[in-house]
């Protein structure tokens, strides 16, 4: 098979489709922070699900449109981060603010703004995303983080537990399964990713009352993530080296 001819009008064209397919993740950022004021957080963790729908899928589009060959002088990776910071990061904040998932007061103003800061450093790292496609540090769940608050219905103090430790965690040179990149199991890791979101449908689809089997399904997930990470951080290098 050839393959396209990256100077073809019409693969530039669909590379900057894709960008925009990309930057709606900007507008569905702006939504989850409406829906939030609105104070309907089922309806801003269904915006989130949309924008990780997008951002699971435009990097998988971007290399096999070869965009950065067709149009070079875009710099796609920076858009990426800007949404990311946006729909992973600063909108799910609002909602656990606006919501009053966090603690009152000025405890409440700080833990809000550690996710804040953290990510804004992680973003900014150029080691980010390692060279054999693993994120370094916790990589910014913060959408993830508010879905199980809403969803198990966390209380203010063990919601901002949970944001002092993962904010720590930025830190830590952990390398975390990038799902759609790294090789290493990347088929198995695909399958649950995709478990994991039809889960994360069914739960909102049975708010306020979900239930017991899929909220089981949707978190055996998070233990897998975080023991395969923790594997392929420690002890497969060990084994390699032996």
């Amino acid at each position: 098979m050839r393959e396209p001819f990256v100077g073809s009008t019409r693969l530039r064209l669909a590379g900057f489709a894709l960008h925009a397919y990309t930057a709606s993740g900007t507008v569905f950022a702006l939504l989850i922070v409406i829906a939030a004021i609105d104070g309907d957080a089922v309806r801003a963790l269904w915006l989130g699900l949309a924008a990780l729908v997008i951002d699971g899928t435009d990097g998988m589009l971007a290399r096999r449109l070869r965009v950065k060959e067709t149009i070079p002088w875009f710099d796609g990776a920076m858009l990426d981060n800007i949404v990311d910071y946006l729909t992973y990061a600063f909108a799910p904040i609002v909602l656990l603010w606006t919501g009053h998932y966090l603690p009152g007061g000025g405890w409440g103003a700080v833990l809000a703004a550690l996710p804040l800061l953290a990510s804004s450093y992680q973003f900014c790292r150029t080691d980010a995303k390692t060279d054999d496609h693993f994120f370094l540090g916790f990589p910014s769940y913060w959408n993830v983080v508010a879905f199980y608050v809403v969803v198990l219905g966390l209380s203010p103090t063990t919601t901002g537990i949970i944001l002092v430790i993962c904010s720590i965690l930025v830190f830590v040179p952990v390398k975390y399964v990038y799902p759609s990149r790294t090789k290493k199991f990347r088929s198995m890791n695909l399958l649950t990713t995709a478990i994991w979101l039809a889960s994360y449908a069914v739960l909102l689809s049975q708010m306020p009352n979900p239930s017991p089997i899929v909220v089981a399904i949707s978190l055996a997930y998070l233990v897998y993530y975080a023991v395969l990470s923790l594997y392929m951080t420690f002890w497969l290098p060990r084994r390699k080296a032996a």
